[in-house]
This record gives C-alpha cells, sequence and structure tokens, in this order.
C-alpha cells in the first residue's frame, strides 16, 4: 500500500552560524564572560583540558586570554588545533567548536585586559609559580599591598598576559529537548573557506 503521508520537512538551518552565535553567547561588554571548557594536545600526543574565559568572539574567530607560561601556551606551539566546549544544561544546549589558535593582536591584548575584573587584573600580574609556593598568609598580604599601590585604572598587561584568537574550522550547536530526540546542527569551512551545513542525530 503506498503512503499518502507527505514527506518530512527536512530542518531549516540558518546560513550563518555567526548569527546564532550572537543568540547563545553574552555581547563582549557584558562582564559575565562565560567559561569554556578549552581542550589542547602537548608536544607528546596527550591531551588535556581547562576552563578559561571566552574573552570576546567576532565573525573571526573566539578569543581566549591567559598566562604565557601556562600549559596550555605550550601545548598550543606544539599544535594550533584545539577545541572547546560550552553547554547550558538549563536551556538544553551546548557548542562545540574545533579550530586553529592564532596569537591576538597586541591592541586586542590590552583591550580584553581593560575589560577583566580588578580581581583578574591582578591576577594576570601575582599568579607566578614564585607566588604559589608561599604560604597563604603571605600570598595575602602581597595580594593586599600590591592591589593598594596600584590604584583601579592604572594597571596595564604585564609582559606574561597573551591572547589567541581560535579560527573555527567547525561550529556544532546541540539543542536537546525532553519531548524527542537531540540534534545537531553542524557547520563546517572547508580548505578555500567556504562554510558547508548539515543536520545530525544529537
Amino acid at each position: 500500500m503506498t503512503s499518502t503521508d507527505p514527506a518530512p520537512a527536512a530542518a531549516v538551518i540558518p546560513a550563518d552560524a555567526f548569527a546564532v552565535l550572537t543568540e547563545w553567547l553574552p555581547t563582549n561588554d557584558d562582564h559575565a564572560r562565560p567559561l569554556i571548557a578549552l581542550a589542547t594536545v602537548d608536544a607528546e600526543g596527550r591531551p588535556d583540558s581547562r576552563s578559561v574565559l571566552l574573552s570576546e568572539f567576532d565573525e573571526g574567530g573566539f578569543f581566549v586570554h591567559t598566562d604565557s607560561r601556562s600549559r596550555k601556551v605550550a601545548d598550543i606551539a606544539a599544535h594550533a588545533e584545539v577545541a572547546f566546549s560550552i553547554a547550558w544544561p538549563a536551556e538544553l544546549r551546548q557548542l562545540t567548536v574545533q579550530g586553529v589558535a592564532r596569537r591576538a593582536s597586541a591592541e586586542e591584548e590590552s583591550v580584553a585586559y581593560a575589560r577583566r575584573s580588578r580581581y583578574l587584573q591582578l591576577l594576570a600580574w601575582l599568579n607566578s609559580p614564585e607566588f604559589a609556593l608561599r604560604p597563604t598568609g603571605e600570598r595575602e598580604e602581597a595580594w593586599a599591598e600590591f592591589d593598594a599601590a596600584h590604584p583601579d585604572g592604572t594597571l596595564t598587561p604585564p609582559d606574561t598576559w597573551l591572547g589567541f584568537v581560535i579560527e573555527p574550522t567547525r561550529i556544532t550547536f546541540w539543542n536537546g529537548t525532553p519531548l524527542t530526540a537531540s540534534r545537531r546542527t553542524e557547520y563546517r569551512r572547508a580548505a578555500d573557506g567556504t562554510w558547508s551545513t548539515a543536520t545530525l542525530p544529537g
């Protein structure tokens, strides 16, 4: 018997991934920056992951900032290919990105530092291996002294302040629902810079 049911309609995929990102992510001037789980691979091929702030994003990529002495910087120097994810459990959403990490411009690094909270600006200056070895009381005293000696608005980025832009090669939006199966909307960038789209099972 021939079915008379209409063929299922294909999922409508937004043409521009950036338009979806602007709906999912906070604006760059929102001081409550989202935490992303950034994954890297070291020189021996061992994976690592840690939570970092997503400083900002634009059509060119996603910006993160860190200490130049950190393990993640050494990993990126060995393998520039990275990935990150961010989840919104209450909204049943998850964003995952694969891309290539490249150094951000000095201007962008300065702007991102100025947008950091006072605590994070101080942390960028004091979060050294030597400082970590000091007892808690000594660290608290040194922190307070440095804070008092540098009024708000006078700090500039330390030499160890470093920024990267993650230029995406794959962007995946996962949407869940309690009423049916979840699914993913995926954007992939080819070598010529063009993007392809697909709807995938969750």
